[in-house]
């Protein structure tokens, strides 16, 4: 890679928020434990971690935008267009108004100081410290804040914020910038990545944690996320509430202040789980089976560490999650043999006209779903879709196997539409079976129907 492009490549990666830098860092370091593109996984990550690593002191642009810097601590903890969220997460949306109220009403004469820093030249004569004057207006803004959210407060104020949710975010928000320094120092102590979130790495954590600062009932669930973020299967956070409790009794960990782990875990299944049914629902698959292994693993890691009660909260959640995949597919796998069916089916000769087509578009979605049915059997049981997938899996076998065979039959016809149609058919149900028997069937099957030739009869078994 030449020097220009390996710049462009570090100007951009630069711009990332830090929370997209860290996604981005997890996901390439996934990338390598699967095999897949090491030289570049290997390549960005080293990039993405000198950026990290830079010296940030005074590296801040004067002419930012004013709102983005005071708000940037809030970069890992928020949320898109997420209309319910969990401990340790602030919508994005809820920014703009409370800018809007600090502006305005909560401590203008700041900002207007602020805005005023950032506008000078960086070389003016006795130009201001700006990361001083970030982490002043913070102060300000988190005191602000604290003032309007106090017990006993005018709460008619609070109303003037705009929506209920940024009534609800504007609290966090206060607290998060209180104690930024503290977070800073812990986003340095945790490890870049941890695959497998075992008994050395939960005490380390447990020191990392150990600040008075972030002990507080509204600023632990963020210390927790910058932790979530770094684990390579989110869910294994209750690991460290298990470990304060020194049981998984469901009841003694929810009894200490890190009980709040598992409602995150649970949470965030039940997100993976909505972001599920709408991909189902809008039929894209792609992401599908990275769901699927998501829940699977987590629902199946949270019943074996946690000894949930059936009638607890907790274990009414789990239950729900479990129900809920189960529900929504169900009827999916379900509906794919018909599908299937329905392209594959040989009806008589003189309904195929000149016109008639199969759309491969509508094949390729197809097997994209042959190949979701194949890939539920790994996660079936766990999930409560084991019936289903098993039945709907053993349908499309037999259903393509025998559908290919007489396709292969029916290219033997004279009539040039009919023939024409039956290789797109043929097409079809080659594709299909690389799904289900792998490349090598397919191209028997393949070569099979090249070999036939029109008014060719079969040769006879005798």
């Amino acid at each position: 890679m030449s020097q220009p492009t390996i710049d462009r490549l570090r100007d951009y990666l630069g711009q990332l928020p830090p929370k997209a830098q860290a996604l981005l860092m997890r996901e390439f370091e996934r990338a390598i434990e699967r095999g897949e593109d090491v030289a570049v996984a290997n390549f960005v990550i080293e990039q993405l971690r000198s950026i990290v690593r830079a010296p940030s002191t005074d590296a801040t642009p004067r002419n930012a935008d004013p709102m983005r810097l005071m708000f940037q601590p809030l970069e890992p903890f928020l949320v898109e267009n997420s209309p319910t969220i969990r401990p340790g997460q602030i919508r994005r949306s809820s920014l703009a108004p409370i800018w809007m109220w600090l502006t305005r009403e909560g401590i203008p004469d700041q900002i207007r100081a602020f805005e005023a820093a950032l506008a000078q030249p960086p070389d003016a004569p006795g130009a201001p410290d700006i990361e001083r004057a970030i982490r002043s207006v913070q102060i300000a803004a988190s005191e602000a804040i604290a003032a309007i959210t106090a017990p006993g407060a005018e709460r008619q104020k609070l109303g003037r914020l705009g929506a209920p949710s940024v009534v609800e975010d504007i609290g966090p928000i206060g607290g998060v910038l209180r104690v930024r320094e503290a977070l800073d120092t812990l986003g340095t102590r945790l490890q870049g990545y941890m695959r497998e979130f075992a008994e050395p790495q939960v005490r380390s954590v447990m020191g990392s944690l150990n600040m008075p600062s972030l002990q507080a009932p509204q600023i632990l669930p963020f210390a927790l996320s910058l932790v979530m973020q770094r684990l390579g299967s989110p869910w294994q956070i209750v690991r460290l509430g298990i470990s304060v409790a020194g049981s998984d009794d469901e009841v003694r960990v929810a009894g200490t202040p890190l009980g709040i782990t598992v409602t995150m875990a649970i949470h965030d299944l039940l997100r993976v789980t909505n972001e599920l049914r709408g991909d189902i629902k809008r039929g894209q698959y792609k992401n599908i089976i990275n769901h699927l292994k998501t829940l699977h693993d987590g629902v199946r890691g949270l019943r074996t560490e946690l000894d949930f009660r059936t009638d607890s909260n907790w274990g009414r959640q789990l239950a729900a999650i479990r129900a809920d995949i189960s529900n929504g597919m169900k009827s999916e796998i379900d509906g794919v043999p018909g599908r299937v069916r329905r392209l594959l089916r040989q009806g008589p000769d003189k309904d195929v006209t000149a016109a008639s087509r199969i759309d491969p578009t509508e094949v390729e979605e197809t097997a994209a779903l042959i190949e979701f049915v194949a890939m539920c059997r790994n996660y079936a049981s766990e999930l409560a879709i084991n019936e289903v997938t098993l039945r709907s899996f053993t349908e499309l076998q037999q259903y393509v196997e025998t559908a290919t065979e007489n396709l292969v039959e029916s290219l033997r016809t004279t009539n040039p539409a009919v023939r024409t149609f039956r290789k797109m058919q043929m097409q079809a149900a080659i594709r299909f079976c690389d799904v289900l028997f792998g490349p090598d069937y397919a191209m028997l099957m393949s070569k099979a129907a090249d070999m036939v030739r029109p008014g060719e009869r079969k040769a006879s078994a005798g």
